[in-house]
């Protein structure tokens, strides 16, 4: 939206080299806005309206735009810049942009860098991907327990420039370890004289290093905190995550989700950040194990050629059957999937999720039977009828139980469950469902010949 309101107004500026206007530009809108805007820009046009305000607002627009384009704008910098704009970034935004970056370029880049800041960036580089250490900011504010109220607001007031949030103050003892914490509201309403260690909530909700992003996403929701305390095994304050992060994240695996199910493997940027390459190998690797999961019911298809042709009506009937089970496996595998990435569910609740869809599977199979029976009466006669609706409650069967099992069994060995896209569930139905059909047909019709 904004970058075709003021895109062209921008370009003119840029054509006419108007300073004053471009830092005009920087300065009025949210950073956000004006980020939208220059990722429309080349990168040296980019690099030409930020210069032109002061260099913490370049970083604050710049860890708005999308990280491909961070990458391709710090690749054509000097380093002096790169150095500087490093520096100032808040810690985990910093760390996005130099996983993406060349490891040699990091290298060389972080003896410029100041000790404080290469020491941060080192540690949260060291943490695995995806998990609460790499999404985490080690810009909180804290405080011993043993100082008033009063002196407590003063340190604050002091750290408040170089934090990211100082609504929660963590309360830690000489070696950080996390004794509770106070809110910014309490402090206010506290008396100046009190001891901080006697207002404080020492039953803290925290969050392991090496914890899952998901997990804290789930944990943050759950208790609609602002952030949420990182701590290392041994109950150590190492940094915070905040609730702008943890949106991040859910977009991210909600994303992540997505793709899977529609069968893609997950894009690191946008759709239109993507190379063709890349997409067409992402697009490919499922699309190649589909067509494996298609060779097979032919393959099996070819094995009863003889039934079909001695029953021609049976081909008739195929995509009914097989669209039966397949889309009654797509639904359950979507439910379960999606339960799984919002609800903690133990191991006790299993088997009440499959026998939930045991029964659902009875109601949807029984209801598509009739119906699918009453069509084939229409088309066919008793015997092709009655094979179709006895197939066709077989594999709704099949495929609301197996849809509802196999994400279940992927998350209990550790696995993304959401790798059970709808497609492959489809295509798994597909074969057992070719199977069932032919083999309901033939014992139907010795039923129907004795």
């Amino acid at each position: 939206m904004y970058s075709q309101l003021l895109l062209p107004d921008l370009q003119i500026l840029l054509q006419e080299d108007d300073a004053d206007g471009l830092r005009e530009f920087c300065e009025v809108f949210h950073p956000a806005a004006t980020a939208e805007v220059l990722g429309s820009l080349s990168s040296a046009e980019v690099w030409r309206v930020l210069s032109h305000s002061p260099l913490p607002l370049q970083v604050e627009i710049f860890q708005f735009l999308e990280l491909p384009l961070q990458v391709t704008l710090v690749e054509g910098v000097d380093r002096d810049r790169l150095t500087q704009l490093l520096e100032e970034m808040a810690p985990d935004d910093r760390v996005d942009l130099l996983e993406r970056m060349d490891p040699e370029l990091v290298e060389r880049l972080l003896p410029l860098v100041a000790q404080a800041e290469r020491s941060d960036i080192r540690r949260l580089l060291s943490f695995p991907e995806d998990s609460a250490g790499s999404i985490m900011t080690t810009e909180y504010a804290s405080l011993p327990e043993d100082i008033s109220v009063n002196e407590a607001i003063e340190r604050l007031r002091q750290q408040a420039p170089d934090r990211e949030t100082i609504y929660y103050v963590y309360v830690l003892d000489e070696e950080r370890h996390l004794l509770g914490f106070v809110t910014l509201r309490e402090l206010i309403l506290a008396r100046p004289d009190a001891r901080l260690g006697d207002i404080m909530t020492r039953s803290v909700i925290s969050v392991r290093v090496d914890d899952d992003q998901e997990v804290v996403a789930n944990e943050l929701a759950r208790y609609d905190f602002i952030a949420i305390p990182v701590v290392d095994n041994q109950n150590r304050l190492v940094g915070i995550i905040t609730h702008d992060d943890v949106l991040d994240v859910v977009q991210q695996e909600a994303t992540e989700d997505a793709h899977r199910l529609g069968a893609v493997e997950p894009l690191e940027d946008s759709y239109l950040s993507t190379s063709l390459l890349t997409l067409t190998w992402k697009r490919g690797i499922w699309l190649v194990l589909l067509l494996g999961a298609a060779l097979a019911t032919a393959s099996i298809l070819r094995g009863f050629e003889s039934t079909s042709q001695q029953f021609a009506w049976l081909i008739l009937f195929l995509p009914l059957v097989l669209a039966s089970g397949g889309n009654a496996g797509s639904q359950s595998a979507t439910l379960v999937i999606r339960l799984l990435a919002v609800e903690q569910i133990d191991r006790s609740q299993n088997w009440e999720i499959i026998s939930r869809e045991f029964r659902l599977a009875l109601l949807l199979g029984g209801g598509l039977a009739v119906l699918g029976f009453g069509s084939a009466l229409l088309f066919e006669g008793v015997e092709p009828a009655a094979v179709v609706g006895v197939t066709v409650f077989l594999v709704v069967m099949l495929g609301t139980v197996t849809g509802a099992m196999l994400p279940l069994l992927f998350k209990s060995v550790g696995m993304d469950p959401a790798l059970m896209s709808n497609p492959l569930i489809a295509a798994m139905v597909d074969v057992f469902g070719v199977v069932t059909y032919f083999s309901v047909a033939l014992l139907m019709h010795f039923a129907f010949a004795g």
